[in-house]
């Protein structure tokens, strides 16, 4: 029996090579979406702002109620934006993110049957998702079988390719 953490497969500096650079890929592709986003909140914030000292203008300073209407106006419209533009790319980095990993993730795992079976190793629990009370140093293999992946199956450098 053995111990593995799959959390650490995504470590940058010690995890699975091919993890990192997809997931570095997959980050680079939703860039635009991730920036236009924080312009849009950015823009956000502004606008209220602007709505917050038109309404606390000091008392018997002219208010000019259409002017604040538009933004209250623009600023909620704005919020309908970004939420459905939000919603939208996490629907769209999810389905993407499967793509790019499925396939990883089934070369991880027959890896992961070879390199136990070389091993003598029967049942192998993922320290990730089950809580352990307690497993000897010993029988943690994840180090092991991410140094034995990496030398097996190198990663090679990942251009960003744009969601169709």
């Amino acid at each position: 029996m053995a111990i593995l953490y799959t959390d650490m497969f995504l470590d940058p500096k010690t995890g699975i090579t091919k993890f990192n650079n997809l997931l570095q890929k997959l980050n680079s592709e939703f860039q635009k979406v991730k920036d236009e986003l924080t312009q849009m909140q950015t823009r956000g914030q502004t606008l209220e702002t602007e709505v917050t000292k038109l309404r606390d203008a000091p008392a018997g300073t002219p208010i000019d109620n259409t002017a604040l209407q538009v933004k209250i106006d623009q600023l909620e419209q704005l919020k309908k934006d970004i939420q459905r533009k939000a919603e939208d790319a996490q629907a769209s980095y999810g389905r993407r993110r499967q793509e790019l990993f499925a396939p990883l993730q089934t070369e991880v795992g027959r890896a992961l049957e070879v390199f136990a079976k070389a091993r003598g190793i029967t049942v192998i629990i993922d320290g990730a998702q089950v809580p352990l009370l307690y497993a000897a140093e010993s029988t943690d293999i994840t180090r092991a079988f991410i140094a034995d992946f990496n030398s097996k199956n190198p990663a090679t450098a990942v251009t960003a390719t744009p969601p169709q």
